[in-house]
């Protein structure tokens, strides 16, 4: 350090070998180091660089021994308007360096160049990584939030993700350290004639200093730029909440019934409530939203309506993708103050109390307002089933039809299903007076007329054990499903329909898949239907007197006149039909069933009266070609996760030790092996879902449900016996039922001979890394391997992660 007060009047920093050169220095600013320096690189010519807003003059080096050394232009030298002479003034050259040095190091192919935005060439530094889509920029000139804006949308028009590792402390910073928990910085620090680079984690909070790493020692993954800092942050970090904003004049809300918020929801949070519920703002319309509400109170009751004073804050994601309302207090209203919302209505006959405190009618005399709790739309609606007096209101078809059927459709639009009961309080009607006919008579005429591309909305409606109606069967029947009244398959067809309602009135609506087939398929069933003939019931026209009457159809067959020609279906089958002998026995059928139905189609296969070649005439090109392509899609994995096997068992092959004729006499007892035809059906599992950047339930793999744990940790270490820095752990995309790594994962590390961390934190750490290394190495093309995290037992005395 030098002892000298600086001059910023002297050029400190410059470029070696011409003036558009990219290599940049600092002179020493010492004497004796200035000359250390000479002797060890007596050839180097030195430039007031255009990359570093220089003149592009040559300079020299000026020794002093009263003051600071520097450089110098030579007096032939241009007039310089050069600005920035410091030792940072060449800090994004260096950066530039840096980075291209480490990508080197990890053969990693990638494009670095600096960037000009308008205050001089070192205003950033831009890394583009095409291997994995992904872009470095280094900021390290101030911007604002809404150029940082700008340049993020420019930035990842083209690329997957973008980091951003900023120079300068700014309110950016902040900002992205509040969004995701922490930012990345860098820093360079001046040892003798270079700047050495270092990259910094900022957390949000800022308790701690900021934890520096040289570059060097950082690693370039998928997921961006990585040490060990930036491990433990993005490990630990908390889930990042969104923007919000407080709400003033309170309103007025009632929770939808039967209406669950999507688990996945970016409002979700473990410590809060997140319902679906009618909102309505002061002066304003009532809105559906999701309202998010403390965690220690009991959830709120559709039966109710509840009121927010204050302490209100919308909850906004960015780009207008979705709101929520965050609630921190509510009290409930009493029936006559939830009337006037419009969100409740009591049923005919409830004694509804119009001020707290007063007495009904009905009530007997004897009784005092403080005897009597304020009444709720919940408490109405039991006074009404209690009291005799009270008549259920007349119910009509001509209304009732139209409110069932647009409350199914709502209950399809939010992905649920319900009951008799949640429909009579969701319409406010009272459906325990109308029986089992009636109700039926009910559905049928919601469900009237039948159509392919129309959900039946009825399968929506459960039983109090949560499976389809008792009577559905008869529905179907009267609505003119043929089979539907006898068949074994209900409950499947309900599951099946309810996903087509589902689809078809999401948000946003999807395709429907196909209704399924109530035929039964025993020889003798086939053979009674085809004496009957095809006398099928037609669906009921409203407003007959007669329920039913029938009609007499013919199945169509949909085989085509002639054959076809086209080169797009045909080149697909040959294609997959060249793959067919490599692929496994389920690919395989499912190549054959993609090839038969495009063969049905084309007009190469009869269509006789095959069910299954009937369905496939009838269906478009388009459904042949997408069926086509994902089977070629499938083969050429099953393909490449085959090869990988191979290889997988040669290396491991390759590996193994040779025999000991004699072994010694106290020698470490090896982990058993399992049987080499269940470890190669084992490791193949995982190289598949390695190969799709899946993972596989414990559950979910060969003897996963029958095996006990022992033996599926036999099996898994086996797989893994021999592991090798280039090699992954594929055992680490074995998950438990919950999610997390198995019970068995740290057992399975120290049979493998590596060390075993004791904290779960560090744990997981090191699962996520091996699953990272497993989909990048088994992903089509291989991506680049990040490096292991755990070392060899007897490299390490205190187990934990070691970058290497």
């Amino acid at each position: 350090m030098s002892t000298y007060a600086y001059d910023h009047r002297r050029v400190q920093t410059a470029v070696i070998g011409h003036a558009n050169s990219d290599r940049p220095v600092i002179l020493p600013m010492e004497a004796d180091e200035l000359d250390l320096w000479r002797k060890a690189h007596p050839t180097y010519t030195y430039w007031c660089g255009i990359q570093l807003g220089g003149c592009g003059g040559e300079l020299s080096g000026k020794r002093y021994t009263h003051k600071v050394c520097h450089f110098a232009h030579h007096p032939s030298a241009p007039i310089c308007h050069r600005t920035a002479n410091g030792e940072s003034s060449a800090d994004h050259l260096f950066i530039k360096r840096g980075v291209q040095h480490l990508l080197d190091k990890q053969q990693v192919r990638g494009k670095v160049q600096t960037r000009n935005f308008g205050t001089g060439p070192g205003d950033a530094v831009d890394v583009d990584l095409p291997g994995t889509r992904r872009r470095l920029r280094f900021q390290l000139s101030a911007l604002d939030y809404r150029a940082w804006r700008r340049a993020t949308d420019e930035l990842t028009e083209d690329i997957a993700d973008l980091d951003w590792i900023f120079g300068p402390d700014t309110p950016v910073t902040r900002e992205i350290a509040g969004r995701h928990g922490f930012c990345l910085r860098v820093r360079c620090e001046t040892v003798g004639g270079e700047r050495r680079v270092h990259i910094g984690a900022e957390t949000h909070d800022r308790a701690g200093s900021i934890q520096w790493t040289p570059l060097e020692d950082c690693v370039l993954t998928p997921s961006g730029l990585t040490s060990p800092p930036v491990e433990t942050i993005r490990l630990s970090r908390p889930r990042p909440r969104p923007a919000s904003f407080p709400l003033q004049g309170g309103f007025v809300f009632a929770p939808v019934p039967a209406a669950d918020a999507p688990p996945s929801s970016p409002f979700a949070s473990e410590n809060r409530h997140l319902l679906v519920a009618d909102i309505r703002p002061v002066d304003s319309t009532v809105v559906r939203a999701l309202i998010s509400l403390p965690g220690d109170t009991v959830p709120p009751l559709s039966e109710h309506v509840y009121r927010v004073p204050d302490h209100a804050r919308m909850l906004v994601l960015e780009d207008g993708h979705g709101w929520a309302v965050e609630v921190d207090r509510y009290v409930r209203l009493n029936a006559h103050d939830a009337q006037r919302t419009g969100l409740w209505t009591p049923p005919p006959g409830a004694l509804v109390q119009k001020e707290s405190g007063s007495v009904a009618p009905q009530q007997p005399a004897k009784s005092t307002a403080a005897d009597i709790p304020e009444t709720s739309p919940a408490a109405a609606t039991t006074a009404t089933q209690s009291t005799p007096s009270a008549q259920p209101r007349p119910l009509t078809r001509v209304s009732t039809v139209p409110a069932l059927r647009d409350a199914l459709a709502d209950i399809a639009r939010l992905r649920s299903t319900t009951t008799w009961e949640a429909l009579a309080r969701r319409l406010g009607l009272n459906l325990s007076v109308l029986s089992e006919a009636k109700r039926l008579d009910l559905l049928v005429d919601v469900d009237s007329p039948l159509s392919e591309y129309v959900p039946v909305l009825s399968a929506l409606i459960r039983d109090g054990s949560g499976g389809p109606l008792p009577y559905l069967g008869d529905l179907l029947d009267r609505l003119g499903v043929p089979y539907a009244k006898h068949s074994s398959k209900l409950k499947r067809w309900a599951v099946v329909e309810t996903g087509r309602a589902f689809a078809a009135y999401g948000q946003p609506a999807r395709a429907m898949g196909p209704r399924l087939d109530l035929t039964p398929v025993h020889p003798l069933r086939q053979r009674e239907a085809a004496t009957a003939g095809s006398r099928l019931r037609a669906p009921l026209v409203p407003g007959s007197t007669s329920r039913r009457f029938t009609v007499v159809a013919t199945r169509p067959i949909a085989a085509p006149a002639k054959k076809r020609h086209d080169e797009r279906i045909s080149g697909l089958i040959a294609e997959l039909r060249d793959l067919r002998p490599k692929l496994t026995k389920s690919v395989r059928k499912s190549a054959n069933k993609a090839i038969t139905g495009a063969q049905v189609w084309l007009g190469d296969i009869p269509v006789q009266r095959v069910p299954k070649r009937i369905k496939a005439a009838a269906q478009p090109r388009e459904h042949h070609i997408r069926a086509l392509e994902a089977a070629l899609k499938a083969a050429r994995t099953d393909i490449t996760g085959a090869e990988f096997l191979a290889r997988h068992q040669a290396e491991q092959a390759a590996q193994r030790p040779p025999k000991q004729v004699s072994a010694p006499k106290q020698q470490a007892p090896t982990p058993p092996v399992a049987p080499r035809k269940e470890q190669e059906l084992l490791a193949s599992e995982l190289i598949r879902a390695a190969s799709r950047g899946e993972m596989i339930c414990l559950l979910d793999l060969p003897g996963g449900r029958t095996l006990p744990d022992v033996t599926l940790r036999r099996h898994l270490t086996a797989v893994d016996r021999y592991p090798r820095p280039e090699v992954p752990l594929l055992s680490a995309l074995v998950t438990a039922p919950d999610g997390g790594p198995t019970l068995f994962f740290r057992q399975i590390l120290k049979d493998l001979g590596l060390a075993v961390p004791h904290s779960d934190e560090v744990l997981m750490m090191i699962w996520r890394r091996e699953q990272e290394r497993a989909h990048a190495a088994y992903a089509n093309p291989p991506r680049l391997l990040p490096p292991r995290l755990v070392p060899a037992a007897q490299e390490s005395q205190q187990p934990g992660p070691r970058p290497t």
